[in-house]
């Protein structure tokens, strides 16, 4: 068995060559990029995935430790998938943290006084370069003036809130899909449950190497 106690468990940057790359697809937003990668046996192969500007999503925890959770139709798996509030980061250098306030407010008319990093991944790193920011919005309030013309797939959002644990056991039960309700269900119950509690996480401006930003 691999001893892992002396390593650095950490993600690190790396770029293996590359002799060819096109664009075969450019949508409005993302679009699909073919490439000719050299293998660590010296041969090439090709990848194709999807290019993604980047999204941020926003847990809002409420003070009965409730996250509200959304419910929209997903064409692609043709199904109404329960969600977090999400958004795109398609204005080049835009901060993720006003982009989430902006979801927030847009998608469940919802404010938030305080806002920490929950998570940073890759949504789905073997066929896109999409980089997601999850924060944890707590200190609920209803937005103040008119609610967002919505548009769309959004025109039919469902809103609840629903329970950590119970979020949860829907997810063990197979009952919920997203991988972004999942990811957060899961981190903000670690964090909740872990000794430093949600003082632990990061600050909303912390840096985000992925998508860097202006502050």
């Amino acid at each position: 068995m691999d001893d892992s106690s002396d390593r650095v468990i950490a993600d690190a940057a790396e770029e293996w060559e590359v002799r060819e790359s096109r664009t075969p697809f450019q949508g409005r937003v993302t679009g699909v990029r073919s490439e000719e990668v050299r293998m660590p046996d010296g041969g090439w192969a090709r990848r194709d995935y999807q290019t993604h500007p980047g999204s941020v999503s926003v847990l809002a925890l409420d003070d009965k430790e409730r996250v509200l959770i959304l419910r929209q139709y997903r064409h692609p798996v043709r199904q109404r998938l329960w969600e977090l509030p999400a958004g795109l980061l398609d204005v080049p250098g835009e901060n993720p943290w006003h982009a989430a306030q902006r979801e927030l407010y847009e998608e469940a008319h919802v404010e938030a006084a305080t806002w920490r990093v929950l998570a940073d991944y890759y949504t789905s790193p073997g066929g896109t370069d999409e980089a997601l920011r999850m924060f944890l919005a707590t200190d609920l309030s209803d937005a103040q003036g008119e609610r967002y013309s919505a548009e769309g797939e959004e025109q039919e959002i469902e809103i609840a809130r629903v329970p950590v644990p119970e979020l949860i056991r829907l997810i063990q039960a197979g009952q919920l899909h997203n991988p972004t309700l999942v990811t957060g269900t899961l981190a903000v119950h670690a964090a909740l449950t872990s000794p430093g509690g949600l003082d632990a996480l990061r600050p909303p401006q912390a840096p985000w190497p992925a998508r860097p930003f202006e502050a």
